[in-house]
């Protein structure tokens, strides 16, 4: 008897670490909003649905396993409309079209931490290579400024941040067009 008090104990400890962790970071409304700061953001490719994402399709999977988080997500709304994300997504809109040759050239790659990254600059005149420097730079702050922004907005704790970036890595790689260098979550480039 005193047996079975501690397993149930257990399985109720368990089942409440599920919920609570879900109810603090819910990764699936992170990731539908990442998906479509990032199709705002690269407005100009309309390219046709994108599947669900990885996370996305595991997390649908624990809710038809009657795992009891749905009733905390279905609550979940995730805040990106403050001032201030409004004012980052639109300053990466203007930003996109400059540097979307250089993504087309190879020069620039988007990492598996959600941001942009240097590739190689050999194929690039001097003001090319400092022109894409300077977009690198402000892209990064901008998309940095955005996942902090995220968490302040929704109040997740600053351990959540790893866990933004890598939603919005996913997005902005299966957003990529075909031919563009993105990392995988291994650390290997390839092109799409």
């Amino acid at each position: 008897m005193k047996r079975l008090g501690k397993v149930s104990f257990f399985c109720l400890i368990l089942v409440a670490s599920c919920v609570t962790v879900n109810i603090y970071f819910p990764a699936a409304e992170v990731q539908k909003a990442a998906d479509k700061i990032v199709d705002d953001v690269r407005q100009e490719e309309k390219a046709p649905p994108k599947p669900a994402s990885h996370l996305y399709q595991q997390f649908q999977g624990l809710r038809a396993l009657g795992l009891g988080v749905n009733a905390a997500h279905a609550q979940v709304n995730v805040d990106v409309s403050t001032p201030a994300i409004r004012a980052l997504k639109a300053s990466m809109q203007n930003r996109f079209p400059q540097l979307k040759p250089f993504y087309d050239r190879g020069a620039v790659g988007e990492n598996n931490n959600g941001l942009v990254e240097v590739r190689g600059t050999g194929g690039l005149n001097l003001q090319e290579q400092a022109r894409v420097n300077q977009l690198v730079d402000q892209e990064n702050k901008d998309r940095t400024g955005l996942y902090r922004e995220i968490m302040t907005a929704n109040k997740f704790g600053p351990e959540s941040l790893p866990q933004i970036q890598k939603i919005f890595a996913n997005s902005w790689r299966s957003s990529a067009q075909a031919g563009w260098w993105i990392q995988t979550d291994n650390g290997q480039w390839a092109k799409k």
